[in-house]
């Protein structure tokens, strides 16, 4: 049985939980680590690397 968690986001250090369900759905998915960044963080991160596109522009 999972119950919720509360974590600090390591990019801005804010408190966020990680819910049993995810937690379930993590296990589902067989991911191994816990979230790490709040999901302000997470979606920033995510524009980031999609305006890049693994691309060095100069």
């Amino acid at each position: 049985m999972y119950n919720d968690k509360t974590i600090g986001c390591r990019d801005c250090g804010t408190d966020f939980v990680f819910t049993a369900g995810e937690q379930e759905f993590f296990a589902q998915k067989g991911f191994d680590n816990e979230p790490t960044r709040c999901k302000v963080c997470r979606d920033k991160k995510k524009a980031e690397r999609g305006n890049n596109r693994g691309f060095n522009r100069r």
